[in-house]
């Protein structure tokens, strides 16, 4: 079976490089960037505009090799992948919720940005805490997480 991806957009954001990005946007308040839609998917962005949050799926475009397990930012041992929310990942697909602070024609101002700039946008999603917000979690190794201080990516997962 072959799955392939079109990119529907390009994510900008004042990130260059993976290292100095806030590891999740409840980090990154204040960060701002645009969501550019390609015209041709643009008629998708109708009623858009009356959400405050969306959820951005895009690909990890400078992870280029993963591992099974590696050391997340927020701990100091090994974890496996699948475990956290490192880039390095078999299929190296992201996603963030981010503020909508304002949909002009195609392009999308969002708040709370912890994405690379040009990293390719495969979908957009509107978020519904009635659907998306959980109570009763568990949240496994992190509730012992031994560096949950480490906020802002370092150079672990760049090639």
């Amino acid at each position: 079976m072959k799955i392939a991806f079109t990119p529907i957009g390009i994510i900008h954001s004042p990130f260059k490089e993976a290292e100095g990005v806030p590891i999740q946007n409840v980090f990154a308040q204040g960060i701002t960037g645009t969501v550019e839609v390609y015209p041709e998917y643009s008629a998708g962005l109708a009623d858009l505009d009356g959400f405050s949050h969306i959820i951005l799926l895009y690909w990890f475009h400078k992870s280029s090799q993963y591992t099974l397990t590696c050391r997340p930012f927020l701990d100091t041992q090994e974890r496996g992948v699948f475990a956290t929310r490192a880039p390095r990942r078999p299929n190296p697909i992201g996603f963030s919720i981010v503020e909508l602070l304002n949909v002009e024609s195609r392009i999308l101002t969002v708040g709370s940005i912890d994405i690379i700039d040009q990293t390719p946008l495969l979908d957009i999603k509107p978020y519904l805490p009635e659907f998306d917000v959980r109570e009763h979690v568990r949240i496994g190794w992190y509730e012992k997480a031994q560096n949950k201080s480490q906020i802002i990516a370092d150079k672990r997962f760049t090639s």
